[in-house]
């Protein structure tokens, strides 16, 4: 009987040859990340101390209520954490963008980098992963164990003191609220300020001297000059659209948070796409610059 073979010798080594390439090509991707990770200690470290010093603070706020025989801590408290630790990955991944491709040009390690087998594309693309990818996540994984450790402080803190522990247990979501985290810190922190990430990363890239100045004086001098020539402010409302989130279910936040969890909600706004095809324009400018800039 005849039978015909699931797949020849042939088909298996196309297979096979197209894996070897992905890996070959994400090889080098996945060690310029780690690159970064090891020159650039602040990326986890600056998130890690946020919550460090959330928890002390916590810890002597938790210290003050006992003391006092205060009423034990609402989930309120639950919500400062994140904030905060967002916030500081906020504030890394901003120096982090602007400090990435110049600092290489000014202490000349470019010319070390560049005589590497690693691309300029995917050199520039590892870069741009840390804000979009990895301190979200970071972030993400710092705020759980921070979310974690607000509660086992709380219970040694108020143990023995009649305060309903286990209530305190039970009210506190400890799987939908770090989804929605998780959620907002990838579309919002990752998608939503993609291009702002690149434009940090293209004057990075081309600024001779002080790239933090060249990132935000022409914000402002655009809007001066659109305000004083036509009388309005369109591009600071679109700044104020990227930054504060409008269109992206934020502005709704207090009235249905649950709501921006659906994806067809944030991956139908216009300014999304939009967005992201700005981001691209200045990530090609940004490789560009990249391959023909030398040391400073």
């Amino acid at each position: 009987m005849n039978t015909q073979p699931n797949a020849t010798p042939a088909s298996l080594s196309q297979t096979s040859g197209f894996a070897d390439a992905v890996i070959s090509a994400a090889r080098p991707l996945y060690w310029s990340v780690r690159r970064e990770l090891w020159e650039n200690p602040s990326i986890y470290l600056a998130p890690l101390a946020a919550g460090v010093l959330f928890l002390a603070g916590f810890a002597i706020s938790m210290f003050r209520m006992r003391l006092h025989k205060e009423a034990l801590w609402t989930t309120d408290h639950f919500e400062l954490a994140p904030a905060l630790i967002m916030g500081a990955a906020l504030i890394v991944s901003a120096f982090y963008c602007l400090d990435a491709l110049y600092g290489e040009r000014r202490d000349r390690s470019i010319l070390f980098w560049k005589s590497l087998p690693v691309s300029d594309v995917t050199a520039v693309v590892s870069k741009l992963a840390i804000p979009i990818l990895i301190l979200p996540l970071v972030s993400f994984f710092i705020t759980v164990a921070t979310q974690l450790l607000t509660l086992v402080i709380s219970s040694v803190i108020f143990a023995g003191s009649g305060a309903d522990l286990g209530k305190l247990w039970t009210e506190v979501s400890l799987f939908r609220v770090p989804a929605i985290w998780l959620y907002h810190l990838v579309t919002v922190h990752g998608l939503w300020y993609a291009p702002l990430y690149c434009w940090l990363l293209l004057v990075s890239a081309w600024a001779p001297r002080a790239p933090f100045l060249w990132a935000f004086l022409p914000p402002f001098v655009i809007y001066g000059v659109e305000k004083i020539a036509f009388n309005t402010s369109y591009f600071l409302s679109m700044l104020q659209y990227r930054l504060m989130g409008t269109g992206t279910g934020m502005a709704e936040h207090q009235q249905d948070f649950t709501s921006t969890l659906i994806p067809h909600h944030f991956l139908s706004t216009p300014g999304l796409w939009s967005g992201l095809a700005v981001a691209a324009i200045f990530l090609c400018a940004t490789v560009q610059l990249r391959r023909s800039r030398g040391p400073i």
